[in-house]
C-alpha cells in the first residue's frame, strides 16, 4: 500500500511537470500582447522550457550516484514550485525566460530520477508502471489549452500560480509517501557515473538507433501538424482539433503500449512500433478526405505515444542494477536533444519550398529503411536485448 501511495503521488507530480513544459505554448499570443514582443522572442520562451528539460539530465545522473532517487525526485518538485512562482511574477521578458528555463530544468531532473525509481519499485511490471505514469503525464498535454483558457478568465499568471500551488502540495505528499515506503536497494550499486554509462554503451546506442530517428521525425510532424492539416484544406478550428486528437490518443496509448512492452520481446516490439509509425505517416500523406484524416490522425497519435513507455521499458528492464541510473541519464539526455532538433530541421526544409506531403513521405520512407537494417541486425543477434 505504501508503494501504491508513492506511485500515485509521482503520477500527480509528473502531470504537473509535463503541464509546466507545455503551458507556455498556448500563452505565446498573450506574451506577444503583454510584453510587446515578436513571434521569434515568444517562441524562444517556449523553446527555453525544453532546453531546460535537457540541460541538467546528465548532471542529475551523476547526482543519482550520490543521492537516493526519491530525494532527487522531491528536489525536482521543489524546483518546479519555486520556478513556477518566480515565472508568475515576471514583469520583464528576461525574468519570464529565466522562469521558463527553470521550469524545464525541474522536469529534466524529475524524469531522470523518477523513471529508474519506478522501475526498481515495480521490477516485475516495468512496462505497465511506465505506461500508467506516462498516461498521467500525457493528460497534461490534452488539457493544457483548456487550462490556459480557463485561467485567462482571471489572468494568465493564474495558470503558473496554480502549477506552483499544485507542485507544492504534490511535493509535500511525495516526501510524506516516500518516508513511509521501504525503498528498493537496487540502485545502491550504481556509484560510478562515467564508468557505468560507458560500460552500457551498446544498449544506449541500440536504443537511440531504434527510437531516435522516430522521435526526431515526430517532433517535426506534431509541431507543424496544424499547418499540415490546413494544407489539406481543413479549417483552422478543425486543424486544431486534429492536433488535440493526436495528443488525446496518447493517453490510452501509454497504458496499452507499456502493458504490451511487458509481454513482447523488447527489440522486435520497438521495431514494430517504429515501422507502424512510418507506415501510418506515409499513408497520411496519400489521403485528403476528412474521415481518413481523422482515423489516421488518431492511429498516428496512438502508435507514436506507445513508443515512449516501450523505449523506457527496454532501457530500464535491460540495464543491470549497477548501471541503470547512470546509463539511463545518458540515454535520456541524448534522446531529448534528438527530439528538440526535429522541428527546426523540418521547418528549415519547409522554408526551402518543399511540400508537407513530400517532406513527411520522405521521412517515413527513411524510417522504413532504418527499420529494415535494424531488423536484419536483430535477426543476426547483433543487438543487445
Amino acid at each position: 500500500m505504501s508503494r501504491a501511495r508513492l506511485f500515485g503521488s509521482l503520477c500527480g507530480l509528473v502531470f504537473l511537470l509535463n503541464l509546466a513544459r507545455i503551458v507556455f505554448a498556448p500563452l505565446l499570443d498573450v506574451f506577444i500582447a503583454e510584453f510587446a514582443i515578436g513571434e521569434a522572442t515568444a517562441g524562444l520562451i517556449a523553446t527555453l522550457v525544453w532546453v531546460g528539460s535537457a540541460s541538467l539530465r546528465l548532471p542529475t545522473g551523476w547526482v543519482l550516484t550520490k543521492v537516493p532517487r526519491h530525494r532527487v525526485v522531491v528536489a525536482s518538485g521543489v524546483v518546479l514550485t519555486a520556478s513556477s512562482a518566480f515565472a508568475a511574477t515576471a514583469m520583464t521578458v528576461p525574468h519570464l525566460m529565466a522562469g521558463a528555463l527553470l521550469m524545464g530544468v525541474a522536469s529534466g531532473i524529475y524524469f531522470v530520477s523518477a523513471n529508474p525509481l519506478l522501475s526498481e519499485l515495480y521490477p516485475s511490471r516495468i512496462g505497465r508502471i511506465m505506461g500508467i505514469h506516462g498516461a498521467a503525464s500525457q493528460i497534461a498535454a490534452v488539457i493544457a489549452a483548456p487550462f490556459v483558457a480557463l485561467s485567462m478568465l482571471v489572468d494568465w499568471r493564474l495558470a503558473l500560480c496554480a502549477i506552483a500551488a499544485g507542485a507544492a502540495l504534490g511535493t509535500a505528499y511525495t516526501w510524506h509517501a516516500a518516508k513511509g515506503t521501504e525503498m528498493p536497494t537496487a540502485g545502491r550499486a550504481d556509484r560510478e557515473f562515467v564508468a557505468g554509462a560507458l560500460s552500457e554503451w551498446r544498449i544506449i546506442v541500440t536504443a537511440l538507433a531504434l527510437v531516435g530517428a522516430a522521435v526526431f521525425v515526430w517532433q517535426g510532424v506534431f509541431n507543424f501538424y496544424e499547418l499540415y492539416m490546413q494544407s489539406k484544406d481543413l479549417s483552422d478550428r478543425t486543424a486544431g482539433t486534429m492536433l488535440t486528437l493526436v495528443f488525446a490518443a496518447g493517453v490510452p496509448a501509454f497504458y496499452v503500449g507499456g502493458d504490451l512492452a511487458d509481454r513482447f520481446p523488447h527489440v522486435p516490439y520497438l521495431l514494430g512500433i517504429v515501422g507502424a509509425f512510418a507506415a501510418c505517416l506515409l499513408a497520411l500523406t496519400l489521403v485528403d478526405g476528412l474521415l481518413a484524416l481523422v482515423v489516421l490522425t488518431a492511429l498516428l497519435g496512438f502508435i507514436i505515444h506507445a513508443l515512449f513507455p516501450a523505449a523506457d521499458t527496454y532501457l530500464l528492464d535491460t540495464l543491470p542494477d549497477s548501471t541503470r541510473g547512470s546509463a539511463y541519464a545518458v540515454f535520456s539526455s541524448v534522446w531529448m536533444l534528438t527530439q528538440s532538433l526535429g522541428s527546426s530541421v523540418v521547418g528549415l526544409v519547409l522554408e526551402r519550398g518543399y511540400a508537407y506531403d513530400t517532406v513527411f513521405a520522405t521521412a517515413a520512407l527513411c524510417l522504413g529503411a532504418t527499420i529494415v537494417v535494424l531488423a536484419a541486425l536483430e535477426r543476426a543477434g547483433r543487438l543487445p536485448s
